[in-house]
């Protein structure tokens, strides 16, 4: 996977980090191009020694509703051939995912262990713009009302959603790079489109201003204070926020911190 330039995407991350007074938000988009090279070939072959390409492997259920998405919509990409949209991608589209998660997040995590019960399909472009717009704005109010339409247009135009799969990763609590005590919530999208051979990645999470207050040197918070304040902060940020994909409080990590 090549992360590809964008301008637009530089000048949309720049504004992605947002103080809220009692949580700071860290978000960003890229693009990357699935044309396959060198190291990614590699991993694709040891990659398909488990399993074709072309074979479909099972996705957990999206978490934004309690219903299988062949009953909301159907595939852009074709993965699962004519039909409605069932719960699951190919063999070479999982690995698409998996590259871009290891690319993003490179040299920290190694996400080679991933199985594919750790993503999602999600069941429409307006349930993920919904999910993600509610939770920003409750989160960062007019700071990202500014911005979502410059984000969304951004990415529109870099892959065009009406175009895309939206897959979402949603992995326990040892697998995710946002699993650290102190983080409130996280979501992690991607947009796939196959005719453009482009995945464009959008992670976003929320980190209680104690947690980042108390890994400072010097800090005279203990462990306990720091549980009790990312308790308070949870309390008060979750009534507010739409569950939807993002994931709340302490997740239950396929990612596995390297190093």
């Amino acid at each position: 996977m090549k992360l590809l330039e964008n301008s637009s995407f530089e000048a949309v991350n720049s504004q992605l980090t947002i103080e809220t007074g009692d949580c700071q938000i860290i978000g960003r988009i890229e693009s990357y191009s699935c044309k396959m090279a060198g190291e990614d070939k590699q991993m694709f072959k040891q990659f398909c020694q488990e399993g074709l390409p072309h074979v479909l492997e099972a996705l957990s259920p999206p978490q934004t509703v309690g219903i299988s998405p062949n009953k909301l919509s159907h595939s852009q990409s074709g993965d699962e051939g004519e039909g409605p949209l069932s719960d699951k991608c190919s063999r070479k589209t999982l690995f698409y995912l998996i590259a871009t998660l290891n690319e993003s997040f490179r040299p920290d995590y190694d996400f080679s262990r991933t199985k594919g019960h750790d993503f999602s399909r999600e069941p429409s472009l307006n349930w993920v713009l919904n999910a993600v717009n509610s939770s920003l704005s409750a989160a960062a109010g007019e700071a990202y009302s500014r911005l979502q339409p410059l984000l969304w247009e951004a990415i529109d135009t870099e892959i065009c959603l009406s175009d895309c799969d939206i897959y979402s990763y949603n992995p326990d609590l040892d697998s995710d790079p946002y699993g650290e005590e102190g983080n409130l919530w996280s979501f992690n999208y991607f947009f796939y489109n196959k005719k453009l051979k482009r995945i464009v990645f959008f992670t976003c999470r929320s980190v209680s201003f104690w947690n980042i207050n108390c890994k400072m040197p010097g800090c005279s918070h203990n462990a306990d204070v720091l549980r009790q304040s990312t308790l308070f902060s949870e309390e008060h940020l979750l009534p507010k926020l739409v569950y939807g994909s993002t994931r709340f409080g302490h997740r239950e990590r396929s990612g596995f911190r390297t190093g």
